[in-house]
């Protein structure tokens, strides 16, 4: 890049020398070529109000003072006839200075060439039916125009080597910090290393290099997410395959030959401890599942009526929910989400609610409008409530309470309610209810289903 630079700065000062010089150039030989007309031109009007209109004293001149002026003079008449001192001093002529002659107007100064040298050429009225013409040689300002000719490209060329060594210098100055932020990006993708880069400055690349440090954060905490998500995965599996390969060994040894016969209530006790943890594996892993499209990149919605969710969720809670009772109360409302999602979510928030409630006791789901455009749906349980210190953590992954290590369950169902939440732009709570147990709450945006007859 600095090596563009560079050559980018000497094009562009190429480009411009080349403009400048033409310029000048230009400029300077026209200023030359007019000056040395308005100079010729009163020459020729002052000697045409002189003697030297006199044909015989123009033939008489001396041709060494014409020379000494490096002057050519000479008279010329509508008929086409010319005197001149000699033919040596007698200009270069054409139509131009005869229309002088006839029409008795001074016409611009014209360039004209006799004998192969250049002549500058200005003609004058000298009275009637007559133009006095003078002409004077270009080779001075030849001269001076080629040396500037010579000189200007010379000038250009050491500009544009300038101009190119101050572009990679600048470049190199200015790319330092994308050098650093280079070899940055380069020792994270070689050693996986994600702290962040130094940053100085305030400009567009120190704002780059903050975005780029935003990055590393963001896979930093993804990572220690993913580090989290395995190691407590690993723990919590650890329980029920331990205590499942242990009862399997105990029913494998009891079917031996040499082994002593199982009772039947303790094979049967068995099979359902089997069976419970293999229920609890899977729940595990649905858990898991879920949890693992909290990236997912899309979700499919539809318009619901969360009340329809609300209904699918709690038919599902009733068939395992024992002798909880449970008050709903409803209200209308639509919104744009994932039902699957939404109904997971309802479901883990009443399955939280039974567990722990008393048997006999009672379960309140409430779907609270708090403004046109959001709603709470609230679940309140009638057991012991949370802890004030474990309410800040209730949703997160695999968080359980001291009180709540010997109950069932994995710790995911909670945070599956905030991610569903966070999926479609709501939040959860969590605090005391009313009752005295645990309230835990959803907030939804939507809109309310507009009664019968409102437009």
């Amino acid at each position: 890049m600095r090596a563009r630079i560079g050559v980018l700065a000497a094009l562009v000062a190429a480009a411009m020398v080349l403009i400048v010089s033409a310029a000048a150039f230009l400029v300077v030989r026209q200023n030359l070529t007019s000056s040395l007309d308005e100079t010729l031109r009163l020459r020729a009007a002052a000697a045409a109000q002189s003697d030297l209109i006199n044909p015989q004293l123009l033939a008489s001149l001396p041709p060494a003072v014409l020379g000494a002026a490096d002057l050519h003079i000479a008279l010329v008449y509508s008929s086409g006839l010319v005197t001149s001192a000699d033919a040596a001093s007698l200009p270069p002529l054409g139509e131009p200075e005869l229309e002088v002659a006839q029409d008795g107007v001074t016409q611009p100064g014209r360039t004209a060439v006799l004998d192969g040298v250049p002549f500058r050429v200005v003609a004058v009225p000298a009275g009637e039916g007559r133009a006095l013409v003078i002409a004077q040689q270009l080779d001075t300002i030849t001269r001076v125009v080629s040396r500037m000719g010579t000189a200007l490209p010379l000038v250009g060329l050491g500009g544009v080597v300038l101009a190119a060594l101050a572009g990679v210098a600048v470049a190199r100055t200015g790319l330092r910090p994308v050098a650093r932020l280079t070899a940055a990006t380069e020792r994270v993708a070689t050693t996986g290393d994600l702290r962040p880069i130094p940053v100085s400055g305030s400009d567009e690349l120190a704002r780059l290099t903050l975005s780029f440090n935003a990055m590393l954060g963001g896979f930093a905490a993804s990572r220690e997410q993913q580090r989290r998500l395995v190691a407590d995965a690993g723990h919590e599996l650890r329980t029920p395959l331990t205590s499942l390969r242990t009862n399997l060994e105990l029913l494998a040894a009891a079917d031996r030959p040499d082994a002593p016969d199982l009772p039947a209530e303790d094979r049967a006790e068995l099979l359902a401890d089997v069976r419970a943890q293999v229920e609890e594996l899977s729940q595990l892993v649905g858990d898991l599942v879920e949890l693992a499209r909290d990236d997912a990149p899309t979700m499919t919605t539809e318009a619901l009526d969360l009340g329809e969710v609300v209904d699918r969720a709690l038919a599902r809670v009733r068939r395992r929910a024992g002798e909880i009772e449970f008050e709903i109360q409803r209200t209308p409302w639509i919104l744009d989400g994932d039902a699957d999602a939404l109904e997971r979510a309802v479901l883990n928030l009443l399955d939280n609610a039974v567990k722990w409630s008393p048997p006999g006791s009672r379960v309140r789901l409430s779907m609270v409008p708090i403004s046109p455009d959001w709603l709470v749906v609230e679940v309140a349980d009638a057991g012991d409530g949370i802890a004030p210190e474990d309410l800040p953590h209730v949703f997160d992954r695999f968080y359980r309470a001291d009180t709540s290590r010997t109950m069932p369950g994995s710790g995911l169902g909670l945070s599956i309610v905030a991610q569903a939440a966070a999926r479609h732009g709501g939040e959860v709570r969590a605090g005391r209810a009313p009752e005295g147990g645990a309230l835990l709450s959803m907030a939804l945006p939507g809109r309310a289903v507009p009664e019968a007859g409102t437009p």
